[in-house]
Parts: structure tokens; sequence; C-alpha cells
């Protein structure tokens, strides 16, 4: 095992640095697009370390209680897992603000969009490959620090422990759970931190400059520009590395501790050697498809790219896609040849996990493309949405509620059929290996994604240093795809966390081990759907992703109110702003955006870690059990909703400023409602839809870690019992 992951780390964080030093070499253009980049990369650099002050606070705190309460190496494997996800988010911002400049240069120089997409792509491509390569690198370091090496993972690792309360656990189980649970800590700030500075100065950009003073997006004059190009980069950059990162981590670690759950009750006979391979399988299956990435983002690295972006990023997507699935087949044939699997409930022989996870891949394709039919404006429903506009404001925002709610449907049919099938091939650990199909090739998905912001960007500093408008069509050209393949990231992330969610949540109902006479370990399953107090958590639980989501846009809100009265007290009081004769005040609006967003992070981030303690310890195991069934069934209908209406909102407006409603183009009624519209929209997508996903993992993976304690020690017992 251990080969494979050396390969797959050197291979992606190799790659990772070539790219990053082919981009940095390129030249940056005129002097006023050198400013202009050198402002935007301040302001990112300045929120991204105050944010991490913030963060390494409360990590510390967490990992001494950590520490403390279960063992001194889930408290480890938590800083490791912290430390992998902040160092991905931080490369990735950093060759984000570098790559910019230097993608609006070569449309500006070669005139060629083959050429622009290159640059964008390698700039892009770093994120990526710093997901994988640093989330198998902070996993490897973990299976070594315990003696899981060379593929010869130890059972008697996975004995009962008690710490000093006198409560049992399973160590390996809770060193992988820490790792996961500081992986995600991190994803969470940094999606909930990023998404309200990038939401709070998109929307004052667009709310004054756009619909009150009519100049087009981008444009120098207006104050938060700036800003808001500042909040592409840690938002969708930094949070989506982060975000997707912690995705991968958990589809892995699910796998792993329902393999360890499974070893040590007594219903399910495995054999020592089976044990060994289930617990290093999703590791591997893992590597490899890291390795197939870095086949798939060489192809478009290397080549004379087309002037067809979306087909040339397509190429370099399916390429990783279908490498992974012919690697991973032939490995799982030889991995589990000779190995007798029918106690797990490999109902299809040895390749029984490979199929699941075949299923999990062609769901995360087949709801990828659901998105995008219900947010791109090639298709009707977002036609509509834009359609919607002629008639004002409030049927934009009708229609797209709609829309959003019915989206949810054919999504949750595909994911519940992906559990069925395979549940039947391979049981609960094909679910789990399901999920881990979807992200087997993250470091594909998240280099096409993270592309998107930085041709966004690169649009941004060609306005805003007024290059040729030829320019400018081309990041645009390459912005619109990066709009769709960001809608079938965000497919992939909600489907992955869904499955990752219940592997989870089926090794939380079969997490009490006992220790009973002679030596013997038993089990005690824990979760009666008809307890009172599990049936209470299902509607409490129910009812936390709205509250969380309802802070989460108030946090937006209030950071954006701000930013829009800072523009327009500048437009009202420095001269010249309009006509172009003043300088705006940039800095300003970026300190509003970071204050607000440094601010009012923090509690919904914590909310997900202290909900289901904070139920464990007054209620019990039954109810926390009650409260992941309740919050992960509302959060997968959240988070679908407001992606695709958030989606639809942002494109509808796209579709009339691209003339498709002939006769009503920028500057009309019909676009000031759609720009309204983007910014209902703006921070559903991108700020409560991605921060649901890490929600489920997070409450599931902290009720893991904590089950073993609360399950023991709570008032309820207490006080009734």
């Amino acid at each position: 095992m251990l080969g494979f992951i050396v390969i797959a780390v050197i291979g992606a964080l190799g790659f990772a640095a070539y790219n990053f030093f082919s981009v940095k070499k390129r030249e940056t253009g005129t002097e006023l697009m050198n400013e202009i980049a050198g402002a935007i990369r301040e302001g990112a650099d300045a929120f991204i370390m105050h944010e991490f002050k913030v963060i390494l606070r409360i990590a510390i705190f967490i990992a001494i209680a950590l520490f403390i309460l279960v063992s001194w190496y889930t408290g480890v494997a938590f800083l490791i897992g912290a430390t992998m996800s902040q160092m991905a988010a931080f490369v990735g911002m950093n060759i984000a603000t570098i790559a910019n400049v230097r993608v609006a240069n070569t449309a500006r120089k070669t005139r060629k969009i083959g050429d622009t997409l290159k640059v964008a792509f390698q700039g892009g491509s770093v994120m990526g490959l710093c997901v994988g390569g640093f989330a198998l690198l902070g996993l490897g370091i973990v299976y070594l620090i315990f003696g899981y090496f060379l593929g010869q993972t130890s059972p008697e690792q996975l004995i009962i422990e008690s710490n000093w309360m006198g409560v049992t656990f399973i160590p390996f189980a809770m060193s992988v759970s820490g790792y996961a649970l500081g992986c995600s800590l991190i994803a969470m700030f940094n999606r909930v931190g990023g998404g309200i500075f990038t939401k709070a100065a998109d929307m004052g950009a667009d709310l004054v400059g756009k619909t009150e003073a009519h100049i087009p997006e981008d444009d120098p004059r207006n104050p938060a520009t700036i800003a808001d190009n500042v909040g592409d980069n840690v938002g969708d950059v930094a949070g989506l590395g982060s975000d997707l990162l912690e995705s991968y981590v958990g589809a892995i670690i699910a796998s792993i501790t329902l393999a360890a759950s499974m070893y040590i009750d007594p219903a399910t006979p495995i054999s020592d050697a089976l044990i060994s391979k289930m617990l290093s399988y999703p590791v591997v299956f893992a590597s490899i498809g890291i390795i197939s990435c870095v086949i798939g983002i060489a192809y478009l690295t290397f080549k004379n790219a087309s002037d067809k972006p979306h087909r040339e990023l397509n190429i370099s997507l399916w390429t990783s896609a279908f490498l992974t699935l012919i690697g991973t087949g032939i490995y799982t044939y030889t991995f589990f040849k000779g190995i007798d699997v029918s106690s797990v409930g490999f109902k299809l022989g040895i390749l029984s996990p490979w199929y699941s996870a075949v299923l999990g891949i062609i769901c995360g394709i087949a709801m990828g493309w659901i998105a995008e039919y219900y947010t791109s404006y090639d298709f009707q429903p977002t036609k509509d949405v834009a359609k919607a506009s002629v008639e004002g404001t409030a049927l934009t925002i009708t229609q797209g509620m709609a829309l959003g709610m019915k989206s949810t449907f054919l999504p949750v049919a595909l994911l519940g059929l992906t559990i069925i099938f395979a549940s039947m091939i391979a049981g609960i650990y094909g679910v789990t290996m399901a999920a881990l199909g979807m992200l087997s090739f993250v470091s594909a998905t998240v280099s096409v994604d993270s592309y998107g912001p930085i041709s966004d960007n690169a649009g941004g500093i060609s306005e805003m240093s007024k290059l040729d408008p030829e320019v400018r069509k081309i990041t645009d050209k390459l912005d619109s795809v990066g709009n769709t393949t960001a809608a079938i990231g965000k497919g992939f992330a909600i489907g992955s966390a869904a499955l990752a969610a219940l592997s989870l949540l089926t090794s939380y109902i079969h997490s009490q081990p006992v220790a009973q006479s002679g030596g013997e370990v038993g089990f005690e399953m824990i979760l009666n759907i008809i307890n009172p107090l599990a049936l209470t958590g299902a509607i409490v639980g129910g009812a936390l992703p709205f509250f969380f989501s309802g802070m989460l846009i108030e946090a937006v809100a209030n950071a954006a109110r701000k930013m829009v009265q800072e523009v327009r007290r500048q437009f009202n009081e420095i001269p010249g702003i309009l006509t172009g004769e003043g300088r705006p005040d940039y800095k300003t609006c970026v300190e509003i955006s970071s204050s607000g967003a440094l601010k009012e992070m923090v509690i919904p981030a914590l909310i997900s870690v202290l909900a289901p303690l904070v139920g464990g310890f007054i209620f019990g195991a039954d109810f926390v059990g009650g409260l992941l069934i309740g919050s992960t069934l509302s959060a997968i209908m959240l988070a679908l909703y407001t992606a695709n209406a958030g989606g639809a909102w942002d494109n509808g407006k796209k579709y009339i400023e691209s003339g498709g409603i002939e006769g009503l183009g920028k500057g009309t009624s019909a676009h000031d409602a759609a720009v309204i519209g983007d910014t209902v929209g703006d921070p559903l997508k991108d700020t409560v839809g991605p921060s649901l996903d890490i929600l489920i993992k997070i409450m599931s993976v902290v009720s893991l870690i904590g089950v073993s304690i609360f399950g023991k020690y709570n008032l309820f017992n207490l006080l009734f019992k």
C-alpha cells in the first residue's frame, strides 16, 4: 500500500510544483495589469492569514480536547488533517492570484482561446493536484504512525481499547476519524469564511454598480470590484479546494471505519487476511485515481490546446476517469484474488467493491449532467428563468425557486438507486466505495473547477486594465465554460457527501464495542428509530440545516449591506469616480468583506461540531443517531436546491447579457431583474450549498468519535435510568 501512496503523492505534488513554476515564469503584462493583480493578491493573502489565526486557536483547543477525552493519537491525527487541508488551500489560492494576470496577458498577446485555456488550466491544476496529493500524504502519515504500511494492516490494532474514563473504542478508527475531522473543520471555515467574503463583495458590486450606476461588471470605477476578485480566490479556489479535499478524505475514511466496525461485530465473521485488505483497499483505490489524474491533467498541459475549451476539459476529465476505472479494476482483481469474500456480502465475487465504485462514478456523472441541465442557459429551465425577468424581479425569484425545488427530485432518486444497487452488490461497504468512486478522480475535477475562477479574475483584470475588448471576450468564453464545470463539480460533491454521510451513519450505529468476560469482544448496536429520543433527534436534525443556512445567509447579508453602503458613499463623496477622473478606495471594500467574513464565520462552523456533542451529552446516543438522520436528509435537499437555484439565476443573467433575449441586454429593466435574481442566488450557491455538504460530514465524524463517551455518560441516563 505504501508504494502506491508514495507514487501518487510524489506524482501529484511534483507535477503541481512543475505547473506552479511554469505559470509563474510567464510574463505578467502592463504596469496597470500588475498593479491590479498585486492589489488582488495582497487582499487574498491578508484575508487567508487573518483567517488562519482564527482557525489555529480553535484547532488547538479541539486537539487538546481530543487528546484528553479520547486519545493522544486522535488529537495528533486531527492536527495532521487540519494541516494538510490548510496547505492545499493556501497553495491553490497562491497560484490563483499568480495565474490570473498571466492568463489575461496571454489572451492579450496571442488572442487565442487555446493558449489562454492552457495557462488557466495549469493554474487550476495546481489546486487539483494539491487536493489529492496532500490528502493522501496526510493519510499515509496517519497509517505509518500506527504501523499500517506495505499493505500489512495489523488486525490486532482493531482490538478494543479503554481510556482513563473507562470508555471503550477502536483505536485505528479513532485515528482516521480524527484525521477526517481535521480536514473537515478547515474546509468548513474556508468555505464559510470564503463564501461570506466573496458573496458580500459580489452582491455589493452588483447591486450598486450594475443596477444603480449601470456600469459593467469589473469596471474599475466600481470600488467593490477588487474585493469581488479577491473573493473569487478565497471562496471559489481556497474554499473549493479544502471542500473537495474534505469530501475526498471523508469518502476514504467512511470505508475504513466501516470495515473496522464490521471486524469487531460478531455477526460478521471476517478473517484477518480479508480485514487487512478491506482497510487498505480504499487508500490504494484513491492512489490509483490520483495517478490517473496526473496523466489526464498532463494531456492538456503538454499539448497544443484547441479553441474548444469545453471539449479539451472534458477529454482531460474523462481520460482521468477512464484510467481510474481500468487501473482500479485490475488492482481489485489481483488484490482480492484467492480471498473468501462471501462473509462480508460481496455478492458478485472479488470485484464487488469495484462494481460499486463504478456505480458511484456513473451516479456522479449523471448528477453532474442533471446539474448542468438545470443551471446552464443552453437548456430550457434556465432560459425560462431569464425570460421571467422580462416580467420583473418577483417572477425571476419565483421561477428560480421553482426550478431549484424541482431539481432536487432526480438527483435524490438517482442517489437512492445507487445506494440500493451498491448495497446489493457489496453490502454497506459497497455504498462507501460508491462514494469513493465519485471522488476517485478528484484532482481532475478540482483542476477543471479551479480554472474557472482564475479565468474570471483574468477577465476582471483585463476590464480594469482597459485592454482590448477582444481580450475580455476570450476570458469570458473560458469563464462561461467554468460555470458549467463548477455546477458539475457541485453535483459530485453533494452526491459523495450523501453517500459518505450514510456510510458514517452506519459506522455510528455499529460503534458501541463492549468488552465481555474472558477477553471476548461484544457488540452493542445503537439507534432504535421508534425510540422517542431518536424520533426527536430526527426532527431537530431536520431543522438544523435550515437554521445553519439562515445564519450563513444573514452573515452574507450583513457584510453585503455594509459593502453597498460603502460603494454608495464613495460614489456620492469622491468626485469624479463615475466619470473616470477620480480613483475609488478599493482597500476599504476589501477590509469590509474581510472583517465581515472573519466575524461571522466562527459560530456557523462551530455549530457542526457542537450540535452532536451537546445533544449527545444531554440525551445520549439514540438522540444523536436521529439527529444525523434528520440533518442528512434535509441537508441533501437544501444543498441541491440552493446550488441549482443559484446557478440558474446566475446563468439566467448571463443569458440576457449574451443577447439571448432580443432587445433586452445590459442596462434594461429585464437585466436589472436578472441581476437581483443573481444576487439572491449568490449566497445560496456559493456559501450555503457547499457548506451543507461539510456540515453533515463533520456532524457524522464528531458523532463517531464522541459516541463512545456520550453513549455511556449523558444527562438523560443519569436522571432517568
